[in-house]
This record gives C-alpha cells, sequence and structure tokens, in this order.
C-alpha cells in the first residue's frame, strides 16, 4: 500500500464509519488495519508534524532517504535553536503506513531535545514502540537515518560537518 501523508490524511473519515486507513487497508491488501499495532494505526490515521521547511535556512536540516527495495521515501527536517536543541521537526513521506508512522514518531521524539541526544535514536526503539513486523523493520530504519542526515545537513550548514552532497561531489572528483 503506498500512501502520503498529508495534513488532511487524518482527517480525512469514511462513509461506513471504519478510518480512510482501515478502509485504505482493507482495500489495497484485502486486510484488516487490526492487524497493525494500535501505534501504527494512530500515528498513520493523525500523522504529527506534517509539512516542510524552508530547506535554504540555516537553521534547518534536512534528511532524505529511501529504500530502493520497496520505493519508500522519507524527508524529515529539522529546526534548530542557537543552543543546539531542536524546536520543531516535519516530514513527508511517500510509503506505506509502516513508514509514514515511523516518521511521525520520529519528528514527535525528537522535538525538544539536543541534536546530539537524537544521535542516539534508533530504529530498533521505533520498531518496538510501534510494534513492527520483521518485514517492516525498514520503515523504522528509514526514520532512524533521516534523523541523521537531517543532523548532519544542520551541523554542515553551522560549519560542524560536511553535507552529504558535499561528500558525494568531492567523492567522485
Amino acid at each position: 500500500m503506498l500512501a502520503f501523508a498529508s495534513k488532511t490524511c487524518g482527517a480525512a473519515a469514511s462513509t461506513s464509519g471504519r478510518s480512510l486507513a482501515q478502509d485504505l487497508a482493507r482495500a489495497v491488501t484485502g486486510v484488516s488495519s487490526r492487524s497493525y499495532h494500535k501505534n501504527v494505526v494512530d500515528h498513520y490515521d493523525k500523522p504529527r508534524n506534517v509539512g516542510s521547511f524552508d530547506k535554504t535556512d540555516p537553521n534547518v536540516g534536512t534528511g532524505l532517504v529511501g529504500a530502493p527495495a520497496c520505493g519508500d521515501v522519507m524527508k524529515l527536517q529539522i529546526k534548530v535553536d542557537a543552543d543546539g536543541n531542536i524546536v520543531d521537526s516535519c516530514f513527508k513521506t511517500f510509503g506505506c503506513g509502516s513508514a509514514i508512522a515511523s516518521s511521525s514518531v520520529a519528528t514527535e521524539w525528537i522535538k525538544g531535545k539536543p541534536v546530539e541526544d537524537v544521535m542516539t535514536i534508533k530504529n530498533s526503539d521505533i520498531a518496538k514502540h510501534l510494534s513492527l513486523p520483521p518485514v517492516k523493520l525498514h520503515c523504522s530504519m528509514l526514520a532512524e537515518d533521516a534523523i541523521k542526515a537531517a543532523v548532519k545537513d544542520w551541523k554542515a550548514k553551522q560549519g560542524k560537518g560536511e553535507s552529504p552532497k558535499l561528500q558525494a561531489q568531492s567523492a567522485s572528483t
């Protein structure tokens, strides 16, 4: 199932009394969303922090990651204050419900934390919180990778590290 988290995703309601996520899961896979843990369904039905920041803002770090095997793409952004604390975060994800839920959880967990502290968030923590099955662990791995990429991008803008784009350019020369 492919889905795009948008600001209207959680607001849509089905006419059958079930959520849009439940109807989509049933229509696309033939499986009820009851096979997903309640935390996945909650973050899929009502994703938190969907949106974008201006990537040219020096206080914004952007992490863009993807999983070629399944086609999921996740963009996670952080907004950092002068003290190095993440004051806001947002995401846009093209992918399954588990990828959207992983993005939503990640943005909630990193808000208000120092940049260095969020580097300790592991995909296994996200997977455990969402009770992801082994076949969906790559979704939580994307979230961890997106956090690290966003921090790396922010540090590069602060002169504290090299951005992934610059690394790729220097590796190809």
